[in-house]
């Protein structure tokens, strides 16, 4: 790189000090020391109490079923997609990218108009005289809130891997006699693992740490790790402990993108 184009980075440089690097050593600062700034573990150590271990749990529970559920709605999709031979600025591909485009909270706010007792789906229920659904409110509203916002960022790597598939090696194993369950648990399924790497990662880690979808989906009944760390900031005061609690999120994190970097070493698996 010449000396003028190292120069265009700048501005990101810049963004990332600011609002990356800063911010992170803001969080490490205080989930290592206490209110008077005294070297201290026992921030990240809380997670260990009750409270804090039952919320986390619970938020990787979730995560993971989660993202389950993305996987098995987004594989047989983004196959559908793949053989259609639909491009990457596709009017189809747009349907999935545009739910992207509008506001999370957004987005959130209408699955709560439509869940809740007296809502859409209960009172079209009710018209038809059929029992309401009450799962506002539970575990089954915050993972049908995560399904929902996080299904695009599986469906697309997983359309870029599948897309990209040499057809030749397919009807190779055709011609040597593989029928379609042997093709695709022998062929497909393996060359796909860069993509299936990549959902997972970015499904799993958003849902882990979302504080938005179960606050207004599973009210103040039930409380992730992300709510809790949301609180201890915005309601508590107590910086050193929500950001204790951030590092220890951000242990996951790290060990996703590991993995991430491990199985999908050319960046297959990238969104588009």
């Amino acid at each position: 790189m010449t000396s003028k184009n190292k120069w265009l980075s700048a501005p990101y440089l810049l963004w990332s000090v600011v609002f990356i690097i800063i911010p992170l050593c803001m969080i490490f600062y205080y989930g290592l020391t206490d209110k008077t700034g005294a070297f201290t573990l026992d921030n990240i150590t809380a997670i260990a109490t009750m409270e804090h271990a039952k919320a986390l749990r619970l938020s990787i529970l979730l995560s993971l079923v989660s993202t389950l559920i993305c996987f098995l709605l987004a594989y047989p999709l983004a196959m559908i997609l793949a053989n259609m031979k639909v491009g990457q600025h596709s009017f189809i591909i747009l349907i999935f990218i545009l739910p992207m485009w509008m506001n999370f909270l957004l987005r959130t706010l209408a699955w709560q108009t439509l869940l809740e007792k007296s809502g859409v789906i209960n009172s079209i229920l009710s018209f038809f005289h059929l029992p309401n659904m009450n799962i506002i409110n539970t575990p089954y509203a915050i993972v049908l809130g995560m399904v929902y916002n996080f299904l695009p960022f599986m469906v697309l790597p997983l359309y870029n891997v599948l897309s990209k598939m040499d057809e030749n090696v397919i009807n190779a194993a055709h011609d040597l006699g593989a029928n379609g369950i042997h093709t695709f648990f022998r062929i497909i399924l393996p060359l796909s693992v860069p993509g299936i790497i990549s959902g997972i990662t970015m499904v799993f880690v958003p849902a882990l740490t979302t504080f938005v979808i179960s606050t207004l989906l599973g009210g103040s009944k039930i409380l992730l790790i992300g709510n809790i760390i949301e609180q201890e900031f915005t309601q508590t005061s107590n910086w050193n402990l929500g950001s204790g609690l951030s590092v220890v999120l951000m242990i996951f994190i790290i060990l996703n993108m590991i993995i991430s970097a491990v199985f999908d070493k050319d960046g297959e698996g990238s969104m588009l």
